[in-house]
């Protein structure tokens, strides 16, 4: 029950916007909408009850729950929400303040400091032993892995200084910071937190955090390629459609609209 009342407090609001769009001739993309649902998915398996019983015993199992939830599910979400499906939350003027926190220093600082204080002993030990606790660890790890992927493929402008390089060079700096963690479990030689209590199983959680960046790191980067093509051919796409209809469009206000999901929507209004 309280697994079903996560989902669809995710995935009703997200039916409906979907479906006001797409009677107002703009429709969510497929894949997108695919990427939102398989990210429900996943977080639903995360946190369905065989998988949080075996995370109470093996460390191994728990650090696979919160990798899937703070990576995977969180990108899937992420990549399932274009700006015209936020629009509605953003004009509330509290949440649209938060934008504020997308920008990619903040939310590599935030995602950090959140992935190493939930793994300070007493932090992961009192969430071992309370389901509120729990339940607040599991929050925070999904707002921070969303958050984290924001600048990288979220519908809001980046700095200019955010470019290609900048982008693979915070795809490695994440993935450092989670090495170090891993390497910290895989070689430590003592058990770090005593509700598991086994050495082996704590060098297991390490190898599948490894594992787990190293094919998250090769995704990411094959997909940042596929975008940055993508981008760049609807970029020139849309300088040629205006030059064609004779409009003086600012080439840095045609890449804002496609790094932020609105070339569509921009060339339907040239095409007008």
């Amino acid at each position: 029950m309280v697994i079903a009342a996560v989902l669809a407090a995710y995935a009703i609001p997200y039916g409906l916007r979907a479906r006001t769009l797409a009677r107002r001739g703009r429709p969510v993309p497929g894949w997108r909408i695919g990427c939102f649902g398989a990210g429900l998915a996943v977080l639903a398996a995360a946190i369905s009850p065989p998988f949080l019983d075996l995370a109470g015993s093996r460390f191994a199992a728990h650090m696979a729950e919160h990798l899937l939830i703070a990576d995977v599910a969180a990108l899937l979400l992420v990549l399932g929400m274009p700006g015209p499906v936020l629009a509605p939350l953003l004009r509330v003027p509290a949440i649209g303040r938060l934008r504020a926190l997308t920008h990619p220093l903040a939310a590599f600082a935030l995602w950090a400091a959140n992935l190493y204080l939930w793994h300070i002993p007493a932090a992961y030990e009192g969430a071992l032993h309370s389901d509120a606790l729990h339940a607040v660890q599991h929050v925070c790890f999904l707002l921070a892995g969303i958050n984290l992927w924001m600048p990288l493929f979220g519908p809001f402008p980046r700095p200019a200084w955010f470019g290609a390089a900048a982008q693979l060079g915070y795809v490695v700096a994440v993935r450092l910071t989670g090495a170090v963690l891993a390497n910290v479990f895989v070689w430590s030689g003592t058990v770090i937190y005593a509700s598991y209590g086994s050495l082996d199983d704590q060098s297991a959680a390490g190898a599948v955090m490894m594992a787990e960046e190293s094919v998250f790191t090769v995704a990411l980067f094959g997909w940042l390629v596929f975008k940055w093509m993508r981008d760049a051919g609807e970029r020139q796409e849309l300088v040629e459609l205006a030059s064609a209809r004779g409009v003086e469009l600012d080439e840095r206000r045609i890449g804002r609209a496609v790094a932020a999901g609105y070339g569509d929507d921009l060339k339907r209004r040239l095409s007008a």
